[in-house]
């Protein structure tokens, strides 16, 4: 039986913010650091280019200065996702952990392995092994992700 339209907006919301947590665990606290001290901002290995769109070319990214309208884009991504988990998954073999990686794999294929191949690594020239660095904080934010839609989706199943 497919799972309703509520538990889908759901179990989106949830994907949503657990993106938005681990990318805060990762991304800000190790990446970035609270006072901008963070390996992804270390003048000695990091791209100059990517330090400066981070913290002096302005308009500044969003996240930085007014990071709800991220916040929020994360969510209705997160929704999108989960309408797309309910969409292929019924292809999947059953188990909670089966469809979970699948759908985690999909979404760091799809999305976050691209995004580093074609902005830090083609537009910043940012070092590979911090390419590296961010496709394991990226593996953890799809995880996460693939993991509480799926938990929530196979509820009950």
């Amino acid at each position: 039986m497919k799972p309703s339209t509520l538990k889908t907006i759901i179990a989106g919301i949830a994907g949503g913010l657990s993106m938005n947590v681990v990318m805060l665990l990762t991304f800000r606290l190790i990446g970035f650091g609270w006072n901008g001290n963070g390996i992804l901002l270390n003048p000695e290995i990091q791209s100059k280019k990517l330090i400066a769109v981070w913290t002096e070319l302005q308009p500044l990214p969003l996240v930085v200065n007014k990071p709800l309208p991220i916040i929020v884009g994360m969510l209705l991504f997160g929704i999108v996702h989960a309408f797309l988990y309910r969409w292929l998954a019924p292809a999947w073999p059953n188990g909670l952990f089966a469809r979970a990686i699948r759908f985690s794999g999909l979404v760091f294929l799809l999305s976050f392995l691209f995004w580093e191949f074609f902005t830090p690594f083609n537009q910043f020239g940012e070092p590979f092994m911090l390419i590296i660095l961010e496709l394991c904080f990226w593996a953890a934010v799809a995880l996460s992700e693939g993991v509480v839609i799926a938990s929530i989706m196979e509820e009950r199943r």
